[in-house]
């Protein structure tokens, strides 16, 4: 359903289903009991400005009954937001996509506390093209490769690549073979959550020594919760991953003794790698959720997650061409060359 409102400093309109039935004799009285906690000035501001609407923009007051709209469309109050220190990278640009170089803490779509500070809204702004959509995400603490769609009426030809699994996705990672401040070396996320079970070094280089190797296993992602979690049960995601090099980090871990994981998943499941390393007590460096969920802190820009989306690659499905774009990007705690 289309939104009656255009994009607004790079941020849709929200909208909002009306309860068929209530207490409530207006939408007003409805959105103050749910929302008035928040700005309820604020809502009677927007109706009286006509700043609330109904399909076909048809702008809502005071009075407007319950029942008359089934969905209401609206402008949401922007946050107060950190500015994040770091640029996304246009890497190819044309009528039909846009593909960029995601940096670390930067979200792919607005959220939360995160609107202006993401990678879409700031992309529209800069770009002018309020039809940009995401093909695909990121999560916010990984860097990397993002396909953008620039044009509604191609948008589906590139989206049904992503669902008959015709993409090819290479990641890199960064995981510790030696035990050090903050790292969880040798430390093997089991089902459930457990993590009781510790690699020794020896045990990590004879597992390097063997790959590349296929890893799978049954995985599941409860909504509201932040972590995926690995079940018993038939598998549902699977990973390909081999060592690139192994070497001494010369990042915040200098010194370190450190591989560099290359990683091609073949299912997309929710934190698929990061939960795949993890199972084989080779977490990545600086993953704040797996083996272990790490206290709430804020960002620490020197310890990104060392995780990029490094290579995308596919035939594209209006011209036939193989098409594959790359990072720029370097992980700071990879082996020194």
């Amino acid at each position: 359903m289309a939104s009656p409102l255009p994009v607004r400093n790079g941020v849709n309109a929200t909208r909002l289903h009306l309860p068929r039935t209530g207490s409530w004799d207006t939408v007003a009285q409805y959105l103050l009991e749910r929302f008035g906690h928040v700005d309820p000035e604020g809502i009677l501001r927007r109706f009286d400005e006509g700043e609330i609407v109904g399909l076909g923009g048809v702008p809502l007051n005071r009075q407007t009954p319950m029942g008359e709209h089934e969905f209401i469309w609206y402008y949401r109050s922007l946050p107060v937001e950190t500015p994040i220190p770091f640029d996304a990278r246009i890497l190819h640009q044309d009528e039909h996509l846009l593909v960029v170089d995601k940096p670390h803490f930067l979200p792919t779509t607005p959220g939360g506390k995160f609107i202006q500070e993401s990678a879409l809204v700031r992309l529209r702004n800069q770009t002018g093209i309020d039809d940009l959509v995401p093909m695909h995400r990121l999560d916010r603490a990984t860097a990397g490769v993002i396909l953008f769609a620039v044009n509604p009426e191609t948008r589906g030809a590139y989206q049904m690549l992503f669902e008959r699994r015709e993409i090819a996705k290479r990641y890199k990672a960064v995981v510790a073979l030696a035990p050090g401040e903050g790292l969880e070396t040798g430390v093997v996320l089991q089902a459930n959550g457990e993590h009781n079970q510790v690699r020794t070094a020896d045990e990590l280089r004879a597992l390097l020594a063997g790959m590349p190797m296929t890893y799978e296993n049954r995985m599941s992602k409860v909504k509201g919760q932040l972590r995926s979690i690995v079940e018993d049960g038939e598998p549902n995601a699977q990973t390909l991953i081999n060592v690139q090099a192994i070497g001494r980090s010369a990042g915040f871990h200098a010194g370190t003794e450190v591989a560099l994981m290359d990683l091609e998943p073949h299912s997309g499941k929710t934190h698929q790698l990061r939960i795949h390393l993890a199972s084989l007590g080779l977490g990545i460096v600086n993953d704040a959720f797996y083996p272990r969920l790490w206290d709430l802190a804020p960002d620490d820009y020197d310890r990104p997650l060392q995780l990029l989306a490094h290579t995308i690659s596919f035939t594209d499905p209006l011209t036939g061409t193989p098409r594959s774009f790359s990072s720029a990007q370097r992980l700071r705690e990879a082996p020194a060359a």
